[in-house]
């Protein structure tokens, strides 16, 4: 048995679903939850870091031990890079992830002495980008996710899971960089549905949509959905 790898048929016109359509469709498949946001943008910064290529599970294990290990953002930067390897160890990762986060925390603490990222709600949506990605190690997706889930700003995230549901979709092209997929799939969608969007379109790419073997049988898109790249077994 070999696998190969479905493309997008050229010179081929297909329709193609809405992003009110999918979010229609995916919110009566998943029951999205609420949008709750957390007012604390460096927490959610730091959160995001540690769940780098990891599970949600060991992401908020690491946070947990971080939180009970140091008091403060201050103390983190008091002590040895060696002490926060040892507190976030449980995520995976730790000897990058601290060094990490200690150069993001030192940038800030020179940026923002308080360590207070509440003006970014203030900031015109891609200055507010702009300077989360200045930051050491931060690219657009954690930019979006503080600025989402934190701040409550129309910011996308694209995820691996967005990243695969959007392309299979034929949203972005196959090919396309994740970065770049960030800003048309945010452009695509209206401010009021951006939170609505990525959480559904996460929720299909886990439960459905998976990498390996997505479960298009039962999938509440096929109908329209060209299948880019889904892997075809013979």
């Amino acid at each position: 048995m070999t696998t190969s790898v479905q493309r997008p048929k050229k010179f081929q016109i297909q329709k193609l679903w809405k992003p009110e359509e999918i979010i229609e469709i995916l919110d009566s498949e998943y029951s999205r939850p609420p949008q709750q946001i957390s007012k604390s943008p460096i927490f959610e910064l730091i959160l995001t870091v540690l769940s780098q290529h990891t599970s949600d599970h060991n992401s908020g294990e690491a946070m947990h031990h971080l939180l009970r290990v140091f008091p403060d953002w201050q103390s983190i930067l008091n002590s040895p890079v060696s002490a926060l390897e040892k507190a976030i160890r449980p995520g995976g990762l730790a000897p990058t992830k601290s060094k990490r986060i200690h150069q993001i925390l030192k940038d800030i603490k020179r940026l923002r002495p308080d360590f207070d990222l509440n003006f970014l709600a203030d900031q015109p949506l891609e200055e507010a980008r702009a300077w989360l990605t200045s930051l050491p190690g931060v690219g657009p997706k954690t930019a979006a996710c503080v600025l989402l889930f934190a701040l409550g700003r129309p910011a996308l995230p694209v995820d691996t899971h967005v990243e695969r549901v959007s392309k299979r979709l034929g949203l972005v092209p196959l090919k396309m960089s994740a970065e770049k997929a960030h800003t048309l799939l945010e452009k695509s969608v209206t401010p009021k549905d951006v939170y609505a969007y990525h959480m559904d379109l996460i929720q299909h790419g886990r439960r459905t949509c998976n990498a390996r073997k997505p479960n298009c049988n039962r999938c509440a898109l096929i109908k329209k959905c060209p299948r880019n790249g889904v892997p075809v077994m013979s």
